[in-house]
């Protein structure tokens, strides 16, 4: 993994806070029972920096939803300095939660920071449409050959609902090429069966059954509950290479892979808020996902921020993210909020699936 250009500390190396952060992680982040939490201490309405204390090992405090290395910052300014940062759904006022479930001020005299991320879901668009601005390329329609950047979705049996993902990129093997997005966008997180008609634009964005099906799902790496997990990355393959692409809407084609790196500027296209720009905060931070079917731990994850306005929302799930500049992909998007953005590691997803960038 790529070293930062921020400093450990004096006394501590990067070493130090992977160590303390995989620990911290193991203790707030592991799934657990839910007999085993009925008892466990309530945080007061009025506050939270709150986070399970070291006795009551095993537990997570709800409120925590990651644990990673990343920049501190003093009142809103970076410090230059890594901390093992603490990701809250809400960040209330110091001394507003019990004792046993403050955040520590340092672990082992390595700083500590805490940041507010909202809940982090899977970005799935679900159920309406986004409005295009007509300035960018439309995501939302059909296009032959497909692009990345585009809509793209499976069919749920019965038509209960429609929704709406991203084609992230165009990969390959020796033998064929294929769409690449997330599970939950092209396998229903876990739910279809391989050879599951892939359609595109999404059926959530009008596309037609008779005449909209692209590709079908061909290899998904599943995603388990009660364990660590490192992607949430699916491929389908299309029913002709003719009809797929490699160039990413707005963006161009991509330039081979690149490691990702803290304060690494990056950019995406993705079928909600197409075209947006920001930064890397983490490329080390564990975070629990909340999926339809459950909530998912991931390790060692991407975290970034958006320059301007948020770097994602919702349907953008399944984009890859590329560095600025290079144009070399860095990450495939699959959650976060409204002000975090949550990635894999593009290197771990392409091994996961045994493919390569096309």
């Amino acid at each position: 993994m790529a070293q930062s250009k921020l400093i450990a500390s004096e006394k501590h190396s990067t070493r130090d806070l992977r160590d303390a952060k995989r620990d911290w992680s193991h203790r707030l982040l592991t799934p657990v029972p839910a007999a085993a939490t009925r008892d466990a201490p309530m945080v007061r309405r009025t506050g939270a920096h709150a986070i399970a204390p070291r006795a009551a090992k095993g537990r997570r405090n709800p409120n925590v939803v990651g644990v990673g290395v990343a920049e501190k910052t003093v009142h809103g300014k970076p410090t230059g300095v890594l901390a093992v940062k603490f990701f809250v759904k809400t960040k209330f006022p110091k001394g507003a939660v019990s004792p046993g479930w403050r955040l520590p001020k340092e672990i082992d005299g390595l700083p500590v920071d805490v940041e507010e991320s909202g809940t982090l879901r899977a970005f799935r668009q679900k159920g309406r449409r986004a409005a295009t601005d007509g300035v960018m390329p439309n995501p939302r329609v059909k296009m032959r050959p497909a692009l990345p950047g585009c809509s793209l979705g499976f069919r749920i049996a019965g038509d209960l609902f429609v929704m709406g993902g991203t084609f992230g990129a165009l990969v390959k093997t020796s033998r064929a090429v294929y769409m690449l997005s997330n599970n939950h966008v092209l396998a229903d997180e876990n739910r279809l069966r391989v050879g599951a008609p892939i359609y595109q634009p999404a059926l959530l964005d009008h596309g037609d059954l008779d005449t909209d099906q692209i590709a079908r799902l061909t290899r998904f790496v599943r995603m388990r509950a009660n364990r660590y997990n490192r992607v949430d990355a699916a491929i389908a393959e299309p029913r002709s290479k003719n009809l797929v692409g490699r160039q990413i809407l707005h963006i161009g084609a991509p330039r081979g892979t690149a490691t990702a790196q803290i304060d690494m500027m990056v950019h995406k296209f993705g079928r909600t808020t197409s075209y947006t720009s920001g930064r890397v905060a983490s490329i080390d931070t564990d975070v629990i996902i909340e999926y339809e079917t459950g909530d998912f731990t991931f390790e060692g994850q991407i975290l970034v921020t958006g320059t301007d306005e948020p770097f994602s929302d919702e349907g953008d799930s399944g984009s890859i993210i590329l560095e600025r500049g290079t144009n070399a992909v860095i990450g495939l998007l699959f959650g976060g909020s409204s002000t975090h953005t949550i990635a894999n590691h593009i290197g771990n997803v392409l091994r996961s699936l045994r493919v390569r960038l096309a």
